[in-house]
């Protein structure tokens, strides 16, 4: 490394937090850091601003790293990015340029408990109630909340969150039912989840569909107009994953239709969500700004390990390096 300091930029810190969750004070000397909290997905941007950095520390996949801009970074050496992996970082060709990428664990349930947040505040209308509340409005009650007790929940996906989600309904006395495309009877009895052979009938059999997948080539948009217009009236669409699961604009349509009862969105297909997105403005609809892996548990793990790997990078021993997956 040269005897000055190390350009290094925090991307995507909403809360300003990398310096409370994690002690800077081994490597703050040899660094020459700078913040910028607003996501941007123009690229122009991006590359005017980040051109002079070797360091640029990534909240998840809040910023996306495609060839096009790593060709236009010439500065760069390495990415230093929470979570195990990132799927908006072309690591391979990160690789290729000789930029080094590195990840974080995580810590608690964070994710697990934001799902069932989001399913509890949707189905017993804690936000409208509470805005109502707060306005002074008449007559005090005005919802119907649906109770679990009996009711089924669908679930596409029974990974490891899937899995943990339906041992949690099974508390509320709900019964799980699960889709997946590589779901196999034997892995759903595992995770006791009663296995469903297509999509189609979990949509129509589920009072509550909670989605629990990874974001690929393979499942983008595998949530479709059709599959949405199976829900039962009655029924509500929950989804924690990634957004672009989801055919966006279909479940808009339904909503504002009031074709199902309503929906709960931690993800979006354009994050931050636009201002004048219709979603926005829908009031059958719970919205939270992907908050499923936030919490202070796991960010004490994330800039905690962010500055680890930094110090090994300046070190020359770079570690918890993110491979290229097959």
């Amino acid at each position: 490394m040269s005897s000055g300091r190390i350009r290094v930029a925090i991307l995507d810190d909403y809360q300003n937090v990398a310096f409370k969750f994690a002690d800077w004070s081994s490597i703050q000397d040899r660094l020459a850091i700078d913040s910028f909290p607003d996501t941007t997905a123009d690229e122009d941007v991006l590359a005017k601003r980040l051109e002079p950095y070797t360091i640029i520390c990534a909240m998840r996949e809040r910023t996306k790293f495609r060839a096009s801009l790593l060709d236009r970074l010439p500065n760069l050496r390495f990415i230093a990015t929470t979570g195990p992996y990132n799927a908006g970082i072309d690591v391979e060709y990160a690789k290729n340029k000789g930029v080094v990428v590195s990840g974080t664990g995580g810590k608690g349930n964070s994710t697990l408990e934001h799902i069932w947040a989001l399913i509890l505040s949707t189905v017993r209308y804690i936000v409208v109630e509470d805005a109502r509340t707060k306005a002074s409005a008449t007559p005090w009650q005005s919802t119907i909340p649906m109770g679990l007790a009996g009711k089924t929940l669908g679930l596409v996906g029974v990974g490891r969150l899937g899995s943990a989600t339906g041992r949690i309904a099974k508390a509320f006395g709900m019964e799980v039912i699960g889709w997946s495309p590589n779901l196999t009877p034997e892995r759903a009895e595992s995770a006791g989840v009663t296995f469903i052979s297509n999509k189609e009938e979990l949509f129509r059999r589920s009072d509550v569909v909670s989605i629990q997948m990874v974001l690929s080539d393979r499942t983008h948009h595998m949530i479709t107009a059709a599959d949405l217009a199976l829900m039962k009236p009655t029924a509500f669409f929950i989804n924690t994953s990634r957004g672009p699961l989801v055919d966006e604009p279909a479940l808009v349509q339904v909503l504002k239709e009031k074709k199902i009862a309503g929906a709960g969105l931690d993800v979006f297909e354009e994050e931050p969500l636009p201002l004048d997105h219709p979603l926005r403005k829908l009031s059958n609809v719970t919205l939270s700004p992907h908050m499923g892996y936030v919490s202070d548990d796991n960010y004490e793990a994330f800039w905690g390990q962010t500055v680890e790997n930094i110090a090994a990078f300046l070190d020359g021993r770079p570690t918890r390096i993110i491979g290229v997956r097959g």
